[in-house]
């Protein structure tokens, strides 16, 4: 930068090279945010079986074909796990690495094997692909025994748990969760009361949120890491979000800029996209701001989280709706066909959803005048929330309206507002905070 040059008779001013300094920083500090939104952007394209998205990402930035999630897991990786022939030939073409390794040292093709995806087999092998790992079989000669009964690879030793510098971050009537160290790594515990160990209804909904959580592998989703089933306490052991849960930052920033609150709220959608995928439907039913959780301060990256009210459902007919037990999850932000005890489907989510954009928008909750109860009452009544915010733009408001909508059917689905988002978010001034998120 010319203000950092100097020459004979032109030294630089006091104080400019630590300016320099300061400006490189944010710079090196920006870049980075921006890295971290791309990775997350081409994994999830490569999910989604987007082959031309997921180019045009490679195009900008050949880098990105070795990205890596959370669990080390390369686009490849989730291409071919699904069988998206066209997807993994794109990254192939970009040099993406066949053999590369995740978390559990599987390479694609033992993803690839392991789901029975033959065509992807087959491409994975004619570029040299091997097969090891866990779902391989190049370490595996011979047939793998059986586990032990009771036995799974997520089940985690009570004294690999480290509490001595342990912290509450969460308290509820099943327990509490601190924050603790596995195997000297930060860990969310969510540790269920010895004195409700033994109960019966405690226990089948603990184990059911465990089976659901060792299916879910995606960005925008909290990683499970292992539980304790077998002694007491009974422990659920996810990754530790530094950020703390979006219920927390909007207490403490107000109204988000409208560019800000349409980054939160796609990463928010991408992660509920991925869980109401057909034919395994995952209705979270408790979707409000404490579930949704930041990865650092830097609050660059959201995760949705607390399966704890979940249901998996398998999806006959993409119209199948479901009579569930009525009112579960947080009243100020339920569906009013769940308050009244009607048959709903995954739309709830989407009214959650809706309820949380605004609060991103408007700086406090939905109907903050009135008791929780009270606020789901006056929803189901047929009456919403007045929309105030300056950030509210036609499209915010037209989409908000959308996702509250009395009628279900026209709620639109979060793949649908995904959509919507990426085409407002191009029409918006990007805030310094998001600068290099927008390329």
């Amino acid at each position: 930068m010319s203000s950092n040059s100097s020459s004979p008779g032109n030294s630089p001013s006091p104080g400019s090279s630590e300016k320099g300094n300061s400006a490189s920083a944010s710079t090196n500090k920006q870049k980075e945010k921006a890295r971290v939104s791309r990775t997350s952007l081409i994994l999830w394209h490569a999910h989604q079986n987007d082959s031309a998205a997921v180019r045009k990402l490679l195009e900008e930035d050949r880098s990105l074909v070795q990205a890596r999630d959370y669990d080390n897991r390369t686009p490849l990786h989730v291409a071919s796990l699904h069988g998206w022939v066209d997807v993994a030939k794109t990254l192939i073409e970009f040099g993406a690495d066949v053999n590369a390794q995740d978390r559990w040292k599987n390479t694609p093709l033992a993803d690839a094997e392991g789901a029975k995806k033959y065509n992807m087999v087959e491409l994975l092998k004619s570029y040299g692909g091997l097969s090891f790992g866990q779902t391989g079989s190049h370490f595996e000669p011979k047939p793998v025994p059986p586990p032990l009964p009771n036995k799974c690879d997520w089940e985690i030793e009570p004294s690999e748990l480290d509490f001595s510098n342990s912290a509450i971050i969460g308290k509820g009537s099943f327990g509490e969760i601190l924050k603790a160290c596995w195997r000297g790594t930060p860990v969310a515990i969510k540790r269920i009361l010895p004195s409700l160990s033994d109960d019966r209804l405690v226990i089948q909904d603990f184990r059911h949120e465990v089976n659901l959580l060792v299916k879910l592998r995606h960005p925008n989703i909290v990683q499970f890491l292992g539980a304790v089933t077998e002694k007491k306490p009974l422990m659920l052991i996810t990754e530790f979000l530094r950020g703390g849960d979006l219920h927390k930052y909007l207490k403490e920033k107000g109204a988000l800029s409208p560019s800000t609150a349409v980054n939160f709220a796609m990463d928010i959608a991408r992660g509920m996209a991925y869980l109401h995928n057909e034919p395994n439907v995952i209705i979270h039913r408790d979707l409000k701001p404490r579930n949704v959780l930041l990865v650092n301060s830097s609050a660059d990256h959201l995760k949705v989280g607390d399966f704890g009210l979940s249901k998996l459902i398998k999806v006959q007919n993409s119209h199948d709706v479901y009579k569930m037990t009525g009112e579960t999850g947080s009243y100020r932000y339920m569906a009013p066909e769940v308050f009244k005890h009607r048959k709903y489907d995954k739309k709830v989510d989407v009214f959650s959803f809706g309820m949380i954009l605004y609060e991103m928008l408007e700086g406090e909750p939905p109907l903050s005048h009135f008791e929780p109860y009270e606020a789901a009452k006056y929803v189901a009544e047929g009456r919403r929330p007045i929309c105030r915010a300056k950030g509210y733009i036609p499209e915010l408001r037209d989409l908000t309206e959308r996702c509250w909508d009395a009628d279900m059917n026209l709620r639109p689905s979060f793949l649908e507002i995904l959509k919507k988002l990426e085409k407002i978010k191009e029409t918006l001034p990007t805030d310094h905070h998001w600068s290099l998120f927008n390329p």
